[in-house]
């Protein structure tokens, strides 16, 4: 098996609110392997994108990481100081962000924001990095790579804005890219073509990719390992046919259940939806986190919360339908 490039032990990311200390992200294990494709699902507010400004080391106050390990090649990113921590981004991880338009800065010219990411990061002449930035936005099949460095990002289509942002993501060779719902703005067509430039790209680079997203079928195309959050926990691990073909906790049935289906049958039976909403940190249930939404609730459900279990060769999930362990965490 390829050795863990990244490798998450127990993280707890905490934001201290007027309302007291809550845990976007608590107490979280997972790895990436170099040149493997790892998806982090979810509901909005399940602790995805907190999880990926978190191993960024980017969580603005009042967050702060609380406890646990980031592991990067071996170091620990959580305890590296904020110099050294730069030398990390974009280096040896980079990160795509959501929105496209709001991470390029409006008054620049695309060239100027590509070159400067480069220079960064690298001891080359502004001519050197111009050329470098060109060759970026030929690698990310921009047309006319050239002739767009002078253009404006508003020139640009929401799609090539987002092909902007991966060049600039992968201009210093990092080896891993974290990609936050980098298809969130775009129509469908082009979350498609988005989608298979990062799968052709990491297959050209070897680049190892952890994909934030709450779209399961872009899941299915792209990654190899499914990692299902909710309320800032791992409910569920699993590589990605095993996770469509036997889901293991009923959170993850609720999100299948809800992907649309092509079929005659479907066209127009109402869409599955899992009831109520994600309960807000600050009122979380006892328990499992899941027991007010859940179809398979029983009594056990709301005592203590269920550890990570074993259900599959390499598949765990949190849940007493798979036996009456607790997590010793929180016992």
């Amino acid at each position: 098996m390829t050795e863990a490039l990244l490798d998450v032990r127990n993280l707890r990311t905490t934001f201290f609110t007027a309302d007291g200390s809550v845990h976007a992200v608590d107490n979280v294990s997972f790895n990436v392997r170099r040149g493997e494709a790892v998806a982090l699902v979810g509901e909005s507010g399940c602790g995805k994108s907190v999880t990926a400004m978190s191993i960024m080391r980017l969580v603005a106050v009042p967050g702060k990481i609380t406890g646990g390990e980031i592991r990067f090649k071996g170091r620990d990113l959580a305890s590296l100081s904020e110099r050294e921590m730069r030398k990390v981004r974009g280096n040896d991880i980079a990160m795509v962000f959501q929105e496209p338009m709001t991470s390029l800065n409006p008054v620049f010219r695309i060239g100027a924001q590509v070159a400067e990411a480069i220079r960064i990061h690298r001891d080359v002449s502004k001519k050197e990095a111009w050329k470098l930035a060109g060759e970026m936005l030929d690698l990310v099949s921009i047309p006319d790579p050239v002739k767009r460095l002078d253009d404006y990002p508003h020139q640009l289509s929401g799609g090539m804005r987002q092909r902007v942002m991966i060049a600039m993501a992968l201009s210093c060779d990092p080896e891993l890219l974290i990609a936050d719902e980098p298809t969130t703005a775009l129509d469908v067509t082009i979350q498609a073509q988005i989608m298979e430039l990062l799968a052709s790209l990491q297959k050209r680079l070897g680049l190892a990719v952890l994909l934030i997203t709450h779209d399961l079928g872009v899941v299915a195309e792209f990654c190899e390992r499914v990692i299902v959050m909710y309320t800032g926990r791992v409910v569920e691990e699993a590589p990605v046919l095993d996770l469509f073909a036997r889901p293991a906790h009923p959170y993850t049935r609720g999100l299948l259940k809800s992907l649309p289906s092509v079929t005659k049958a479907s066209a127009t039976a109402r869409l599955p939806t899992i009831a109520g909403m994600v309960p807000p940190l600050t009122a979380l249930p006892s328990g499992c986190k899941f027991n007010p939404r859940c179809p398979d609730v029983m009594e056990i459900c709301y005592g203590r919360e269920p550890a990570l279990m074993t259900v599959g060769p390499a598949q765990t999930a949190r849940c007493y339908l798979h036996g009456d362990q607790a997590d010793p965490e929180r016992s």
